[in-house]
Formats: structure tokens, C-alpha cells, sequence
């Protein structure tokens, strides 16, 4: 008797890459199952609620609220300075440079920093110096003019 030609590993070898196949095979059948491709539209929408929470069903008309734009705040807003009360603030020199010309006083109300230029000094400012000032709105936001140190 003369042995067979094929010998067990080439047989098994030969099972998987079988096995392979089929489940390739298997797979692409089912891709083609539920392909999105041709469906409507509206098969594909989805929908999120008020608390964030993602659905395939359009929200109810009444339950809806329109929200403006204007009114949606991502973070806190600055503290609004109060231009009526503009006649001598009061505030703290924290930064000045002499060579460049300009500086920022601390507010001691609402503690916000404005820009001084050196064109609006009364008589001359150092760092830490304590000072009045008024408030003027200009292009870039709000300066310091009038400024002189205070006792």
C-alpha cells in the first residue's frame, strides 16, 4: 500500500485557509446587509434632547424652546467697570516702564487692570505707588487718564 501524497499539516493548512474564506465571505454578506447605502435621509438623522442625550426620534414642537444666541454665555463675564463713577478712583500701580511709556493700574474696586499711558500723567508714577485717576473708553478698552499719586 502506498502512503497517501498529502500529509496531515498540509490537510489542516489547508481547512483554515478554508475556514478563512468563509468567514470573509460571511462577513461581506453581511456588510452588504446593512449597508446605509440608499436609504433615506431620514433613516440617518439623529437627534439630540435638551439634556444631551442622542435619539433617532425628532423632539416634540411643544417641549421646544428657542434659544438666542445672545444668550449663551461660555464663561463668566468681566466684571463690568461703572463708568458714572468715574471721578477719582482710586488703585495700585503694578506695573510701569519708564523707557516704554506705559502701565497698568489694579483697580482697588473692582480689581481689574487698566492701561496708562505716560501721555496722561499728571506727575510722574513708580510701581506700587498708590493713585486716583479717571476712566476714559477707548478703542482698545478702558484707560487711566488724570492719574496722580495719592497719600
Amino acid at each position: 500500500m502506498a502512503k497517501s501524497t498529502q500529509s496531515f499539516n498540509k490537510k489542516e493548512r489547508e481547512k483554515k485557509q478554508q475556514q478563512k474564506r468563509q468567514e470573509k465571505e460571511q462577513k461581506k454578506e453581511d456588510r452588504k446587509a446593512h449597508s446605509s447605502k440608499g436609504k433615506p435621509i431620514d433613516d440617518m438623522i439623529a437627534y439630540v434632547d435638551e439634556y444631551g442625550n442622542i435619539s433617532d426620534t425628532p423632539p416634540t414642537e411643544r417641549k421646544r424652546r428657542d434659544i438666542e444666541q445672545e444668550d449663551i454665555q461660555i464663561s463668566i463675564p468681566k466684571q463690568v467697570i461703572d463708568p458714572t463713577a468715574n471721578a477719582g478712583r482710586k488703585g495700585i500701580v503694578t506695573f510701569y516702564n519708564e523707557s516704554k511709556g506705559y502701565g497698568f493700574i489694579r483697580d482697588l474696586q473692582s480689581q481689574e487692570s487698566i492701561f496708562v499711558h505716560i501721555s496722561e500723567l499728571l506727575e510722574p508714577i513708580k510701581e506700587h505707588d498708590k493713585v486716583t485717576y479717571e476712566l476714559e473708553k477707548k478703542q482698545k478698552g478702558w484707560n487711566a487718564v488724570k492719574v496722580k499719586r495719592s497719600v
